[in-house]
């Protein structure tokens, strides 16, 4: 029981993971960042984008995972 509870949140967390990072790729998408980007670094801006979509995606889907746990202990208050 306790086994596949755990399995299910890792599930869970990855398709977090996943889709808040691509929503963040999709929203960065709007950005115009060609205008901050020196000429012939188009390489380095791709990687610093990558990783800037990674950072927000993982912090934003570890908050909505947070608050989905705090919401399942919020019975035990009372």
């Amino acid at each position: 029981m306790v086994d596949q509870f755990i399995g299910q949140q890792a599930l869970i967390s990855m398709i977090s993971h996943l889709l808040f990072i691509v929503i963040t790729w999709w929203a960065l998408q709007a950005v115009r960042i060609e205008v901050l980007i020196k000429p012939n670094h188009v390489y380095q801006a791709r990687v610093i984008l990558l990783l800037v979509t990674i950072a927000v995606g993982t912090t934003v889907s570890n908050f909505f995972l947070d608050y989905l746990l705090w919401s399942q202990q919020l019975p035990y208050l009372f």
